[in-house]
């Protein structure tokens, strides 16, 4: 007689970020990490007692929106303002919606100021330079897991805008409500699986309150799963004004310039040409190499190379890029790197929109994800006004705290990430 088998069952932490799995397999238990947990959690805060109940703050990533925005043939603003809406509906508790283009603003700035900290120490910090991006936790797994504290070294710090996110809402908006961190429950949507993976890092728990930074996090594609639940088309409900952290209720929606992973390169690249050379760039132009997905931007001057960049989504790409450095031929000074073909707009968790073939839909994302206007996070005056008033100012030990993160060596004998791609 066959023996029945118990079902198995992972933690986050077995996760290899290998995009097989954890993002494709529908039988694959997440404790704490989907929209199944979400509505378990909604349903026990609305039948605590009052002074027990949570706050329930929903962060919506830009890419996310932009992917709604085409499945439901709306434009971006009016899918924002609906999704508040449709989110703030959820068992009736959920009570704030914002933005992660808010806090993408503090990932951005952060990440020049290391750049350029970086740039100085090249001479006697052999892995100050390249500075690799950071805010790919997929590419953050696969470093750890497989190359460990040889590219730990090269890797920003800076936090993702997700997790600087999870510090503002679990610091700043906790400080404001006058309540404890434990007291705020935070889910994300974000586009991408390894976003589950990130906000589960022992890095983003509070020990003293006993709670993450993040404490769900749910695709793009679960959002659709919840509207199917609820039987609610999104075009069909009632839109709700935008939530913001700080200021004045937004009116518009912004983004950033520079591609739909965020826009690090350019920002990074902008920056250190001001600040080190005194050269005002206006436009770039990005040099396609092996693939749309490995390409480089030079600064140049009376033919002297001054900064080269890149750009490296997908795994066959880092593995050239990890490649070049173990050999000591990376002419790099920063990469942005990201582990999904396309970059994050293209994330595992994006919906699939059904009878276009994928070039054509990621295209219609791309231009409902740049249609905002273009935002400058040094011109954002929420943004400087929180700097200055709740993190002490630049560089300040309470700004590194928050702003920043620590990665870990976690290499293994055999890792399905060995695999040459």
């Amino acid at each position: 007689e066959a023996q029945k088998l118990e079902k198995a069952k992972i933690t986050l932490n077995d996760c290899l970020a290998c995009s097989g799995c954890i993002t494709s397999a529908e039988s694959v238990l997440i404790s704490q990490q989907s929209h199944g947990e979400l509505c378990r959690v909604l349903a026990l805060n609305k039948a605590a007692a009052a002074n027990q109940q949570k706050v329930v703050v929903v962060s919506v990533s830009p890419q996310s929106r932009a992917s709604l925005a085409a499945r439901c043939k709306m434009g971006l603003l009016e899918t924002a303002k609906k999704l508040t809406s449709f989110l703030k509906s959820l068992g009736k508790c959920v009570h704030h919606v914002f933005d992660t283009t808010f806090s993408r603003n503090f990932s951005l700035l952060e990440s020049q100021r290391e750049f350029v900290q970086r740039f100085h120490k090249q001479a006697e910090d052999k892995k100050a330079l390249p500075m690799l991006a950071s805010a790919c936790p997929g590419w953050i797994c696969y470093a750890e897991k497989t190359h460990g504290s040889f590219i730990i070294p090269y890797i920003s710090t800076t936090k993702s805008p997700q997790q600087v996110m999870g510090s503002l809402v679990k610091g700043y908006f906790a400080e404001q409500q006058h309540l404890p961190p434990d007291r705020i429950y935070h889910v994300t949507v974000m586009p991408c699986y390894d976003k589950k993976l990130e906000a589960s890092r022992p890095d983003f728990f509070n020990q003293e309150y006993q709670t993450r930074d993040v404490d769900c996090v749910i695709t793009t594609g679960e959002v659709l799963k919840l509207l199917e639940q609820e039987g609610v088309s999104l075009s069909d409900v009632e839109p709700a004004p935008l939530d913001t952290m700080l200021g004045s209720a937004p009116e518009e929606l912004s983004t950033h310039p520079g591609g739909g992973s965020g826009g690090y390169l350019e920002h990074i690249f902008r920056h250190a040409a001001k600040e080190l050379f005194g050269i005002q760039v206006h436009s770039i132009h990005y040099k396609p190499l092996k693939n749309k997905d490995f390409q480089e931007v030079t600064l140049e001057r009376d033919g002297v190379v001054l900064l080269q960049f890149a750009l490296a989504y997908g795994f066959r790409n880092i593995q050239n890029l990890v490649r070049k450095l173990k050999g000591g031929k990376c002419p790099y000074h920063y990469v942005e790197v990201m582990a999904c073909p396309s970059g994050c707009l293209n994330g595992g968790g994006q919906i699939r929109l059904e009878g276009e073939n994928s070039k054509e839909e990621l295209q219609r994302v791309e231009r409902l994800y740049e249609s905002p206007r273009a935002e400058i996070p040094e011109e954002n005056q929420a943004v400087r006004e929180l700097w200055e008033l709740w993190l002490g100012g630049w560089g300040s030990e309470k700004a590194l705290a928050v702003l920043h993160t620590q990665y870990h060596a976690l290499e293994r004998a055999s890792s399905a990430l060995n695999i040459k791609w």
